[in-house]
C-alpha cells in the first residue's frame, strides 16, 4: 500500500459519509414531501456542497504522484474532509418528527439558520485550500490564496447576511462549477 492510498483511505471514508448524509437527507425530504416547503436556493446550496465533496475526492486522486507525505499533510486533508462533511450535514433541512410543527422542513428558514453553519464549515474548507495548493501541488501562491479567499468571502457573506442567501447561493454554484473546471 502506498502512502497516498493510506492517507486517502481516511479522507475517502469521511467524504463517503458526507455523500451518504447528503443523499440520506434528500431521501428523507422526498419521503416527507407533502410537509416540505421547498426553495430552489437551498437545493442549489446542497448541490454545490455535493460538488465540493466530489472535487475534494478528485483532488485526492491528483495527489497520487505526491510522495513526501507528512503528518501535517494528512491532518490538513482530514480536517478539510471534516469541514466538507460538516457542510453536507447541515446543508439541507432534516425532519425532527414533531407532528405539530413542520417549520424545520422549510428550506429557506433552514438556510437562514443552520444553513449558515454549513457555510461556516465550508469557510473552514476554503482555509485548507491554500495549504494543499501551495504545499502539495506546488501551485503559484497568488491564485492558490486568491481563489479560496473568494470562496471564503462568499461563506462569510452567507453567515453575516442571510437575507442575501438566494443570490449568494447562485454565486456559490457558479464558483463550485468554476472550481471543478480548474481542478479537472
Amino acid at each position: 500500500m502506498t502512502q497516498h492510498e493510506y492517507v486517502f483511505i481516511a479522507v475517502s471514508v469521511i467524504l463517503g459519509l458526507a455523500i451518504t448524509r447528503l443523499l440520506s437527507c434528500v431521501a428523507a425530504l422526498v419521503r416527507a414531501h407533502q410537509r416540505v416547503t421547498f426553495h430552489w436556493a437551498t437545493a442549489l446550496w446542497g448541490a454545490s456542497v455535493m460538488l465540493f465533496i466530489l472535487q475534494l475526492w478528485w483532488v485526492g486522486w491528483e495527489l497520487r504522484t505526491f510522495s513526501n507525505w507528512t503528518i501535517l499533510d494528512f491532518f490538513t486533508l482530514v480536517i478539510g474532509a471534516i469541514f466538507v462533511y460538516g457542510a453536507a450535514e447541515l446543508s439541507l433541512p432534516t425532519e425532527d418528527y414533531d407532528i405539530t410543527d413542520d417549520s424545520e422542513l422549510d428550506f429557506l428558514v433552514h438556510s437562514h439558520s443552520l444553513g449558515r453553519v454549513s457555510a461556516a464549515s465550508m469557510l473552514g474548507y476554503f482555509c485548507v485550500g491554500p495549504y494543499v495548493n501551495i504545499s502539495l501541488f506546488e501551485n503559484p501562491v497568488l491564485p492558490s490564496i486568491a481563489i479560496p479567499l473568494f470562496g471564503g468571502l462568499l461563506m462569510l457573506l452567507i453567515v453575516w447576511k442571510p437575507a442575501w442567501f438566494k443570490t449568494l447561493s447562485v454565486v456559490f454554484a457558479v464558483y463550485a462549477i468554476a472550481i471543478l473546471y480548474l481542478t479537472s
